[in-house]
């Protein structure tokens, strides 16, 4: 049986950071389910549909990957629904840790059957976070170091909507 996992996020954009967990993901699982997943919570730049396209795009030369994006529902019961065994989830600080340990206590009880695997990424994105790169791009910033190239340019769209705004 292959070992499926899913690793979501809202990716508002994918970044670097992302990809290099991604690519430790399947150092373990022969299938990971990229899941883009909408947060109320969040004040996203970009649509869901962006992000599906870039997350795809940055993706897309890895055998095993697919992209999905969770409109509703809970995260346990769509990890349920496709198969899969882990939840991935990146860790970059102890922050970070706190909230994911809580998830991860709480996606248990939804679906004993999945674990939560913590990945940290390469120490060169553990300050790398979607929100700060989203702020520098806005402000001109450049990011190209944090980013694959076609998020770049579709941030460099995102800076000139908003730069049109401004006047």
């Amino acid at each position: 049986m292959k070992q499926k996992a899913i690793y979501p996020g809202t990716f508002d954009p994918f970044t670097n950071g992302h990809l290099d967990v991604l690519e430790r993901a399947l150092n373990i699982f022969e299938e990971v389910v990229v899941v883009i997943a909408e947060n109320i919570q969040k004040h996203a730049l970009f649509t869901v549909e962006e992000r599906l396209i870039m997350t795809k795009q940055v993706t897309g030369k890895y055998p095993g990957v697919c992209v999905k994006v969770l409109h509703k529902g809970l995260l346990a019961d769509y990890a349920r629904q496709v198969g899969a065994r882990a939840i991935v989830r990146g860790v970059r600080q102890v922050k970070d840790f706190e909230y994911e340990f809580q998830m991860s206590l709480l996606n248990r009880q939804l679906y004993p059957e999945v674990t939560t695997v913590f990945l940290m990424p390469n120490v060169k994105y553990t300050y790398v976070a979607s929100s700060i790169i989203k702020e520098v791009a806005i402000l001109g910033g450049d990011v190209s170091k944090f980013v694959h190239p076609c998020v770049l340019e579709m941030m460099h769209k995102k800076r000139e909507e908003y730069n049109q705004k401004q006047l």
